[in-house]
């Protein structure tokens, strides 16, 4: 006859795999963006009302296409970068600041486990950002090809995984208050003058060299190129694999708990 054990009624437990903590991180960095209201301001009326400009004015005539067509992947770019580079940014950047970060480098997380997290965030977020856009966009006339867009979400996808890891790169070495104000400004500058919104063929030809080596002028050139013309602009693809690449590294290598 058997002694049972003191043990008996305890139930063994094994640690999450990397797999599932990543999930959950993400599943609660998703759940933190949704619930910030200045998060939603910066993911939602921002590119509404980018997108309703952009077809009220004339600024996007001449282009060959209407102006909702020409506006509409250039504002599905935008909201990649809205949230994935500014949103993540600052928010990462206070976590740091505030200690949050700390006590997650203390967990099996790791900081890739963190940036993937913050990734499927950022892919959440995105995914209703580009349902409310394309809706609006919808009312408004825009009829994109069905092929265009099975290109264009593989494409925005890897323009938000992009801008996560460049975004997580300065809030992870630089001050929060440094990150505040480099990543707003890099949205002005990004939205303005980096061709994400506005095509190369608005700007001086100087100016359009330079803005296709811009990451951000990679995803307008790659989502104008798939939601106008079903077409994969190969280009652009390299560029902004190489951003993604490298900023994902660095992102790695030189991101600071505190």
């Amino acid at each position: 006859m058997s002694t049972p054990s003191l043990f008996a009624g305890e139930r063994t437990t094994r640690p999450a795999t990397r797999l599932r903590r990543v999930i959950s991180q993400g599943r609660y960095e998703a759940a933190t963006m949704l619930r910030n209201g200045e998060q939603l301001v910066l993911m939602v009326v921002m590119p509404l009302l980018g997108l309703i400009a952009l077809t009220a004015t004339p600024l996007l005539d001449g282009m060959g296409y209407s102006r909702v067509e020409m506006a509409a992947p250039g504002i599905l770019a935008l909201c990649a970068l809205s949230t994935a580079f500014t949103g993540q940014g600052i928010a990462t950047g206070f976590d740091r600041r505030y200690g949050v970060l700390r006590f997650l480098s203390t967990t099996p997380l790791g900081k890739g486990g963190l940036i993937a997290g913050k990734v499927i965030a950022v892919l959440v977020a995105l995914a209703l950002q580009v349902v409310i856009i394309s809706t609006v966009a919808a009312f408004l006339g825009w009829r994109p090809p069905v092929a265009g867009v099975l290109l264009g979400i593989p494409l925005l996808i890897l323009g938000a995984i992009t801008f996560t890891a460049l975004g997580l790169l300065i809030a992870g070495t630089v001050r929060p208050e440094a990150t505040l104000a480099i990543t707003n400004l890099g949205w002005i500058l990004f939205a303005a003058l980096g061709g994400i919104v506005l095509p190369a063929g608005k700007f001086s030809a100087s100016m359009a060299d330079f803005v296709q080596w811009l990451p951000s002028g990679a995803l307008g050139n790659l989502m104008r190129g798939a939601l106008l013309e079903s077409r994969l602009d190969i280009f652009a693809m390299v560029i902004l694999l190489v951003w993604a690449a490298l900023c994902s590294l660095a992102a790695v290598k030189w991101f600071k708990w505190n």
